[in-house]
């Protein structure tokens, strides 16, 4: 019997052979169930009898079948979230709390306290506590930040330096002292400044006490197998390499090395190349004088970027002997580094970069200075006061504050003979004084040709002593010793025996320690920074903080020149380039 023509299909006798369900070539499946039952039940007797189209093909009746469509649906509704999630998760995990980092505002401020130990922060809150006559439990802007420490070993050795330190914080990577932006094979590694410039569209700054060529600020800025090679770390710095210009501002010390060596009194490059004429055809604002300093308006600044501020030819002067008629302070560059910055990203969703260093308070430790040591430390506290004084108005920012390395091996305690020692020390001795031992050293060094034996012993007994240093005791054996001294090295260490003595306070060494160093941080995740960490930790929290990723600038900067071609003018021990050079005391020379 053929099938019927008006039903989606017919059913054949269970007797016949098919056995089978026969599909209308008419209709399909879906069409199928939903067909009235008695569509069927019209057709003749011999026809199967079925009492549901589904019972008889899917064996289950249409309801049935129906609520299965809704349980399958929800199933794969379920399966389909699940999928998603995890998917989701991943995402985050691996790339998407980068992008969220990216697609937010952000600001992060490094401050680094060159050469600044627990013990010297110990110091220079008991002076302040003492000089001032503020209660015992009086605390420091660091001390009310205090998170955790850092510990500093480079590469290749227990004891970092600089270079190696400022490089662990720029690169996140640890390597050979001396290495500036290098790993410790001497390729170039990315640095977090130059990440933020090129792939968050960042605003960036440096700001440093020490020539901004120096060990610290060209890590961040600059890629050459020693630190020595300042010239090429300015060529760097004003864009001469495969990323062009990636520092919006930068404010310090060190013309010397962007002058060329045709300016006899102000420079200290090897070449006659003009770096200050080529960092302003590449649309560098240039400043050299406090006068242009105190007229840069962060407004207009900010539009103008980038700047390049040079108020010495060398290092700036310490804290202690700094004219502030003459040159800016750490603070004052500091807060008019962040205003530019802040007008610069007003309307922008990109933020800054700033690096921040107390550069000197090394440099004095090197010569164990303590009363330039303590100056330069407060001059820090007061940067650390400024910054925070603007994160608080911009939660969206956070700063950490580091040292790269302990120098001295500084104690805030010294036996003077052989009894056994009493249990003080004497900042008072501190206060009196008035200049650095570098300062001092330089004044009569540069005097030792012209005056006669009897006039140098008067210079020391009625000037350097009592007016300069604050010691009105001296003896005659001090007095002597000073004035017939003409190695630098050997005066500075009478110089600074002599004030160290009658403080109190002990030194170790006039280079760097292996101690852990203190880590602070104030702001948006500075919790995050809690307990001891190596120093390469601070460059993964910013890579981190800002969702960077190193490697992409490496692999861009990978072939470029990372040796100068010219003479290097090398750093000796105690730095004596940078306590000796004629260029440093243009008001003696």
């Amino acid at each position: 019997m053929a099938p019927a023509d008006d039903i989606p299909y017919a059913a054949v006798p269970r007797a016949s052979t098919g056995g089978r369900v026969r599909f209308s070539d008419e209709l399909h499946d879906s069409d199928a169930a939903d067909v009235e039952d008695n569509v069927l039940f019209d057709q003749p007797t011999d026809v199967l009898e079925v009492t549901d189209n589904d019972t008889l093909y899917y064996g289950v009746s249409l309801g049935t079948r129906r609520r299965m469509r809704k349980g399958r649906w929800f199933w794969i509704t379920v399966v389909a979230l699940v999928i998603v999630s995890v998917v989701g998760v991943f995402w985050l995990y691996f790339d998407g709390i980068s992008w969220m980092q990216r697609s937010k505002k952000r600001n992060v401020i490094l401050m680094i306290s060159d050469g600044f130990g627990p013990a010297s922060e110990t110091m220079a809150r008991n002076y302040v506590q003492q000089i001032q006559g503020l209660p015992v439990d009086y605390q420091s802007p660091l001390d009310e930040i205090l998170v955790g420490s850092s510990r500093t070993r480079s590469s290749d050795s227990l004891v970092t330096d600089s270079a190696a330190g400022a490089t662990a914080f720029s690169c996140g990577i640890k390597s050979y002292n001396g290495a500036i932006g290098l790993s410790s094979n001497q390729s170039p590694c990315g640095t977090v400044l130059e990440a933020a410039k090129l792939q968050r569209n960042m605003k960036t700054g440096l700001v440093a006490t020490s020539r901004i060529t120096h060990a610290t600020p060209g890590a961040f800025s600059a890629h050459v197998t020693h630190r020595d090679m300042e010239d090429l770390i300015a060529e760097y710095q004003i864009g001469n390499y495969s990323l062009g210009p990636v520092v919006d501002l930068m404010f310090g010390g060190g013309r010397c090395h962007f002058e060329p060596s045709t300016h006899a009194n102000s420079s200290c490059r090897a070449d006659a190349r003009n770096l200050i004429g080529e960092a302003q055809e590449r649309g560098f604002r240039v400043l050299g004088t406090r006068k242009e300093f105190d007229a840069l308006n962060a407004e207009s600044a900010g539009k103008q970027l980038p700047i390049l501020g040079t108020f010495a030819a060398s290092h700036m002067d310490y804290e202690i002997d700094r004219d502030e008629h003459e040159q800016p302070s750490l603070a004052e560059m500091s807060q008019k580094a962040l205003d530019i910055l802040d007008q610069a990203t007003q309307h922008s969703n990109a933020g800054f970069f700033l690096m921040i260093e107390g550069s000197r308070i090394d440099m004095a430790a090197h010569t164990n200075d303590p009363a330039a040591h303590v100056r330069e430390i407060v001059a820090y506290w007061e940067a650390i006061s400024v910054v925070r004084k603007y994160i608080d108005s911009h939660p969206d920012t956070v700063m950490i504050s580091v040292s790269d390395h302990e120098t001295g091996g500084f104690s805030v305690a010294k036996q003077l003979g052989p009894e056994y020692p009493e249990y003080r020390w004497n900042p008072q001795a501190l206060k009196a004084a008035k200049h650095s031992i570098e300062y001092i050293s330089s004044q009569l060094l540069s005097t030792r040709a012209s005056e006669d034996s009897g006039e140098r012993y008067q210079l020391v007994r009625d000037t350097v002593f009592p007016k300069w240093m604050g010691i009105a005791d001296a003896t005659h054996e001090e007095i002597l010793q000073v004035a017939q001294e003409t190695n630098s090295v050997s005066l500075r260490q009478l110089l600074s025996t002599a004030i160290s003595d009658r403080a109190e306070l002990g030194w170790a060494t006039h280079g760097h320690s292996a101690v852990d160093v203190n880590l602070y941080a104030y702001g948006q995740d500075a919790k995050l920074l809690r307990g001891n960490h190596e120093n390469t930790d601070i460059g993964d929290f910013i890579v981190q903080a800002l969702g960077l990723d190193l490697q992409s600038i490496t692999n861009l900067i990978r072939n470029d020149r990372v040796v100068q071609n010219t003479q290097t003018v090398k750093d000796t021990w105690l730095g004596r380039r940078d306590l000796d050079a004629p260029e440093h005391y243009p008001h003696t020379h």
